[in-house]
C-alpha cells in the first residue's frame, strides 16, 4: 500500500494552549517499502502512527493510503478499512484480556474476512514460530510483558495486511526475542508496506531506509 502525507499537522490541548505534536510537510512511502522512523521522545512518532492507523484525526492535512484519502472516510468506514488492510502494534499493546492468545489472533483475522479454520491454523503456526505455541490458550494477563509484545506483533501481521504500523515493537524484548520479532516483521511483510517507529539501534540496523521525523517538518 502506497502512503502519502500532505501538509500534515496535529496539536493537543485547548486552542489557547495548544501544543504542536507533529508537523510533516510531505512524505511518500512506496507500496512494499520498509521504513524505520526515528526521532527523540516527543517528536511525534506515536502521533503519526495513530493518524496513519485512522484512530487519531489530524488537526490539518491529508493522509492518502493507496487510492483513498483516509479522513474523507466516515469513522465506521475507517474502522472497517483498518480491520481489513492495516496491522498495528501499539505501545499499549491493546490485547483483549478476556480472550486467549490464539483467540486474539483469530479475531483479528476474522475481522479481515479470513475464515475460522484458516485463521486458527495461521495463528497456531505463528505462535509456534515465536516460541509461544504452548501459550496459545493463555490469557494476556498470564503472559510476561515480552510475551505480550510478541503476541501483539503476531496479531498485526496474521491477517497479511497491506500496511503494517509498529510503534517500538522491541521495547520489552531481549536481544534474541527482538531479533526474532524483527525477522517476523520483515519476513511476513514482504508484500506489505512496513513502517516502524523506534529508537532501538537493533531495529534501525535492520532497515535500509531510516528517516528522521524532524527532517519531515517544514
Amino acid at each position: 500500500m502506497r502512503v502519502g502525507l500532505r501538509e500534515l499537522s496535529h496539536s493537543y490541548g485547548a486552542r489557547a494552549a495548544q501544543r504542536s505534536a507533529l508537523r510533516v510537510a510531505a512524505l511518500e512511502i512506496e507500496s512494499g517499502a520498509k521504513l524505520c522512523l526515528v526521532g527523540n521522545s516527543g517528536s511525534g512518532k506515536t502521533t503519526l502512527l495513530n493518524i496513519l492507523a485512522g484512530v487519531l484525526v489530524p488537526t490539518s492535512g491529508r493522509v492518502l493510503l493507496g487510492d483513498r484519502d483516509l479522513f474523507e472516510l466516515k469513522e465506521a468506514e475507517r474502522d472497517r478499512f483498518r480491520a481489513r488492510h492495516i496491522g498495528c502494534v501499539f505501545q499499549t499493546l491493546n490485547l483483549l484480556q478476556g480472550l486467549s492468545v490464539l483467540e486474539n489472533l483469530t479475531l483479528a483475522q476474522r475481522f479481515a474476512g479470513i475464515g475460522g479454520a484458516a485463521a486458527r491454523r495461521t495463528g497456531l503456526e505463528l505462535l509456534e514460530r515465536l516460541g509461544l505455541g504452548e501459550r496459545a490458550g493463555a490469557r494476556p494477563a498470564e503472559l510476561s510483558l515480552g510475551e505480550q509484545q510478541r503476541v501483539a506483533i503476531l496479531r498485526a501481521v496474521c491477517k497479511a495486511p497491506a500496511l503494517v504500523l509498529a510503534d517500538e515493537p522491541t521495547a520489552s524484548l531481549d536481544d534474541d526475542n527482538a531479533r526474532a520479532a524483527i525477522d517476523l516483521l520483515l519476513e511476513t511483510c514482504q508484500n506489505s508496506t512496513l513502517l516502524v517507529a523506534s529508537h532501538d539501534a537493533r531495529v534501525m540496523a535492520r532497515f535500509a531506509s531510516v528517516q528522521q521525523l524532524a527532517e519531515l517538518s517544514p
